[in-house]
């Protein structure tokens, strides 16, 4: 784990919030001199820490409208299975999130596509060439809050 202290926390906490302040800004608000502060965003970089900046995009503006929580329960726990059905699953473009679980379920998945039709093509495209157990959809109504920050000055 990389040491972090109150500066670079201060740093993160900003950049979580606008991606597109400036190394000068930054350094501005957190009180440290440019070359400071370049010196610490390299080293948050280069660490892994700090893993680069996106643009958000309103999905639903682009007409991506229904976002589905997928869960998978399958009975092949292979390392070979897992690989190809990790390899599977990141060529599917609209599977946006993917994460190997505990508990009763194996996989959950967060889809994000163009109607229910979208939907239908990526579950078939998504069980195509995989005996998966079962395989179950929850439907998101409204999207409450996404991309939360994260409490780097509390921890």
């Amino acid at each position: 784990m990389t040491k972090i202290d109150k500066i670079d926390r201060q740093i993160l906490y900003r950049l979580q919030r606008d991606g597109n302040l400036s190394q000068r800004e930054v350094a501005e608000e957190v009180g440290l001199s440019q070359n400071a502060c370049w010196r610490r965003l390299k080293r948050l970089e280069e660490t892994g820490v700090l893993r680069g900046s996106r643009a958000t995009i309103d999905a639903s503006a682009l007409g991506l409208d229904l976002t589905v929580f997928v869960m998978i329960k399958t009975r092949n726990h292979s390392m070979e299975w897992s690989n190809k059905f990790r390899a599977h699953v990141e060529r599917i473009a609209q599977i946006r999130e993917f994460h190997r679980i505990g508990g009763d379920w194996d996989y959950m998945l967060k889809i994000v596509t163009r109607g229910m039709a979208g939907y239908d093509a990526v579950y078939r495209q998504l069980i195509t060439g995989f005996e998966l157990d079962t395989v179950t959809g929850y439907f998101s109504m409204e999207t409450i809050f996404s991309d939360r920050p994260l409490d780097v000055l509390k921890q």
